[in-house]
């Protein structure tokens, strides 16, 4: 038996998957809700003494906040920084879903998708 050629088979045609349009490619923490809103996972860590953003991944944006865990004074330093970093009013953020947890979902309002990973990211790179 004669042993088998390398490469592409005459009998089977391979296709590509289609190219996505969208050049854009955003990390899965930060997504658009609507036109007009975006949702973004934080994995927040209070108490500590400056509020950054330390981590931005597909899992979650990692943001330290200046305020402790308690009478949820770390949830409105959380959501006063990301308003400051977006460059939006504080009443355009608010808390999604996970309040009592260190893992959020923080809906941000009237912005484009864009405009809010620019400013993250901008964030990110500043503070490393």
């Amino acid at each position: 038996m004669a042993p088998s050629k390398k490469g592409k088979s005459k009998g089977t045609a391979t296709t590509e998957p289609p190219k996505s349009i969208n050049t854009n490619t955003f990390p899965p923490c930060i997504r658009a809700i609507s036109p007009s809103s975006v949702a973004i996972t934080i994995h927040a860590k209070p108490g500590s003494k400056l509020a950054t953003i330390t981590d931005f991944n597909d899992e979650a944006l990692g943001v330290q906040i200046d305020a402790p865990a308690k009478d949820g004074e770390a949830n409105a330093a959380l959501l006063e920084y990301i308003s400051s970093v977006i460059g939006v009013k504080r009443r355009q953020v608010s808390i999604g879903s996970g309040s009592k947890s260190r893992d959020k979902v923080v809906i941000v309002e009237e912005v484009t998708l864009q405009s809010v990973f620019d400013a993250l990211d901008k964030a990110f790179k500043s503070n490393r």
